[in-house]
């Protein structure tokens, strides 16, 4: 059984806190108020924006050293809609990565919508969450967690792959955003 921390109480931190306790694991949910509270799961998913990384990192850096810290963040210009605010060579998760040296850093659930990992299904398929990293053994954490909770698991490859994993959550959440595509729609790879 693993113990997960999840730092941000918003809808992705709900959907996922679901997923986690549906799979027979433990949540600690951590919202802004709980700054003065320590970080305890071996597995921290920062369900927050991508601007507040930055203040994750300075205030909890070092209780987040030797943990699997999980990435779920788009860096999109939210103003505009219309760019990732990371160079075009770098995704959100590999500047976590440096800043965070001690720590096992995945890319995961960027590409998903709240409603649809709450519902556990996508156009009658079951949820699939990639996960992108380099450390073998935290992606398989990761991955165990997340079928336990009813979804499907893929490994996307290396950290470099966050990349594109935050091209594809840019786009999607670009269409639900015009009106394109619902907020309760998104992807199922199948096969």
């Amino acid at each position: 059984m693993a113990h997960v921390s999840i730092i941000g109480t918003g809808t992705m931190g709900s959907a996922l806190a679901g997923i986690v306790r549906k799979g027979g694991n433990t949540v600690e949910p951590l919202g802004s108020g709980d700054a003065g509270k320590p970080v305890t799961g071996e597995i921290v998913v920062l369900a927050v924006p991508y601007p507040a990384l930055a203040g994750i990192v300075a205030q909890r850096g070092e209780q987040l050293a030797g943990k699997v810290v999980v990435d779920i963040t788009n860096p999109v210009d939210f103003a505009t809609f219309d760019s990732l605010v990371v160079p075009a060579d770098r995704s959100a998760a590999a500047e976590l990565a440096d800043a965070l040296p001690r720590s096992r850093v995945l890319k995961a659930f960027n590409t998903n919508f709240a409603a649809t990992l709450a519902s556990g299904s996508v156009g009658g398929q079951p949820v699939t969450v990639l996960i992108a990293g380099d450390d073998a053994d935290a992606k398989s954490a990761l991955a165990a967690v997340v079928t336990a909770g009813g979804l499907r698991a893929v490994d996307a490859g290396s950290l470099r792959r966050a990349r594109e994993l935050e091209a594809l959550g840019f786009l999607q959440l670009s269409l639900a955003a015009g009106e394109k595509i619902a907020w309760t729609g998104g992807f199922a790879v199948t096969g």
